[in-house]
Parts: C-alpha cells; sequence; structure tokens
C-alpha cells in the first residue's frame, strides 16, 4: 500500500503518475487532477481538458486567453 501525496490515505490500490522526472502517488484520480492539473490564470479553475497555451501561460479556453489580453486563439465548436 502506499500513501496519497494529497489526502495522506493510504490505499492498496494506490497509483502512480510520472510526470517531468518525478513520481506522485495518489489514491484517486480527483487527488491527482488536484494536484496535477494546470490552473487557468484568468478564473483560476483546474484546467481538466485540453486547454490553452498562449506565449508560456495557460487557460481554460479561448474565452480567458482573450480576457487575458492574448489575441488569435479561438474556440472551435
Amino acid at each position: 500500500m502506499a500513501r496519497c501525496e494529497v489526502c495522506g490515505n493510504d490505499y492498496g490500490m494506490s497509483f502512480e503518475v510520472h510526470a517531468q522526472g518525478a513520481v506522485h502517488v495518489f489514491d484517486s484520480f480527483s487527488c491527482a487532477i488536484h494536484r496535477m492539473a494546470p490552473i487557468c490564470e484568468h478564473c483560476r479553475c483546474r484546467i481538466i481538458g485540453q486547454g490553452v497555451e498562449a506565449e508560456g501561460h495557460w487557460y481554460c479556453g479561448a474565452h480567458c486567453s482573450r480576457a487575458e489580453g492574448r489575441v488569435g486563439i479561438v474556440d472551435r465548436v
């Protein structure tokens, strides 16, 4: 068993995420999202989907990137 680095739960079905040279241990996807998902620099929500990167800044979508003054990014429906 391994202890989740977010909530501290010692769980027999915990899992590891290997990213950028580090190993993280979680007991659930929600804890993994809480720790690993980037945060939109405009509305501060966790970016669980694909998000938008503009000039090294992360946004949940084109609307938030435009609100921060980024140009040329559009949502597709």
